[in-house]
């Protein structure tokens, strides 16, 4: 059977799988009780969708019995192949970053247009692997386009490379990050505006490699050569920009303990966000999630948490790109789980999995936290289910 009916099979429950492929075994609810140390009644309730398979160990051991991998029992075996296919598309993308070369083609300033604004929307609906699928011909053409057209495209350039590093600091490559970042600031050649979109990336690869301070120093260098919003005669994006610097220092001040200087500088974003702000890319909610990061760094996770609880229920929080959302979900764990809400931060997983999944199945974050959810005790079926397809097996 092709197309849909695969599909139904796919999405069948748990439990339905597991009757499936017992019965496709030559195994009767009996036999299968013993091989697995349950009761024919437990399987009998899982098979029927009573009883939820929700631990992890359990997961295995049926898996294990039915002679499948963990994927197979929870639906989800395309994940390991994504895997795959990421990991050799950032060797794709470093390779292109160590070229200098400019290739032979054709691309248009126009074409070349259209596919940066198609890369960043991919990025904004978290869709990485596709992102990293395009990066390197996109580098090429770039390349390509600058050789012929100069003027322009510089701004072009800083965006694909700002996009590269944000991209490998999500996926955990913060040194490939640095490097397409390091490009960017090379392209803006110190045009102000040029270099503050450019130190967006460097700045958020800089705390990835733990060096909060750096990244401190060039991001506050930025702001100042940006100089400060005018509202009768900068137009939005100046403020936007600026806001976005502001936030990557305060992240900053955060990560190596200055609390004051976080506060400080959230609160300059606060009012640029309050009177020159929007909610789609820079706006009060930003600045809100930003303080509710800054604080779990500083320790202070109730607050933190407070802060998370009052956004999320707002409607400027639905009006976020997928990729602010579900990193955010991912980010606040921390929090959760310093305070001991192991089910609140498999929750914000699981929830981050549903607005975009190859945020949360690509991050190494996600590991760390889902990993200290389930060491914690049984789980919720859903956030086993997370755990298996993500590959998070005990090993033999």
């Amino acid at each position: 059977m092709n197309g849909p009916g695969r599909q139904e099979r796919r999405e069948l429950p748990i439990g339905r799988r597991v009757a499936q492929l017992r019965v496709r075994r030559g195994m009767s609810q009996q036999v299968f009780a013993d091989r697995i140390g349950k009761s024919k009644s437990w399987v009998d309730k899982v098979e029927r969708g009573v009883r939820n398979l929700d631990r992890l160990s359990v997961i295995e051991t049926v898996a294990g019995v039915l002679g499948v991998a963990t994927g197979a029992l929870v639906g989800r075996n395309a994940h390991q192949a994504t895997a795959t296919e990421v990991a050799a598309a950032v060797e794709r993308v470093r390779e292109a970053l160590a070229r200098y070369d400019t290739p032979a083609t054709s691309t248009s300033l126009a074409d070349l247009d259209r596919q940066v604004a198609y890369a960043h929307t991919a990025y904004h609906h978290a869709q990485y692997p596709q992102v990293l699928r395009i990066l390197p011909d996109l580098l090429a053409n770039a390349r390509q386009v600058a050789a012929g057209v100069p003027a322009p495209t510089p701004d072009l350039l800083v965006r694909v490379y700002r996009l590269a590093a944000q991209v490998l600091v999500k996926l955990g490559e913060p040194d490939l990050a640095w490097l397409a970042a390091d490009r960017a600031m090379t392209i803006a050649r110190g045009d102000p505006r040029r270099t503050a979109v450019a130190v967006v990336g460097l700045a958020q690869a800089l705390r990835a490699l733990r060096r909060g301070r750096l990244a401190m120093a060039v991001t506050m260098t930025a702001v100042e050569q940006l100089g400060p919003a005018q509202p009768s005669d900068d137009p939005p994006e100046h403020a936007a920009l600026t806001g976005t610097l502001l936030i990557e220092a305060a992240l900053a001040a955060a990560s190596y303990g200055d609390a004051a200087t976080a506060s400080s500088l959230t609160d300059r974003a606060a009012c640029l966000a309050r009177d020159h702000g929007h909610d789609g890319g820079f706006g009060p909610v930003v600045v809100d999630l930003a303080r509710a990061l800054t604080a779990t760094c500083l320790g202070d996770n109730d607050l933190a948490i407070a802060i998370h609880l009052r956004v999320t229920h707002t409607d400027a929080w639905h009006r976020l790109p997928a990729e602010h959302r579900a990193g955010h979900l991912i980010d606040i764990t921390r929090a959760q789980l310093a305070l001991g809400d192991h089910h609140g931060a498999g929750r914000a997983l699981v929830t981050a999995d549903r607005i975009a999944p190859a945020e949360t199945r690509l991050r190494p974050a996600t590991r760390v936290a889902l990993t200290a959810v389930l060491r914690a005790g049984p789980s919720p079926a859903d956030v086993t289910r997370l755990a298996a397809t993500i590959g998070l097996a005990r090993q033999p």
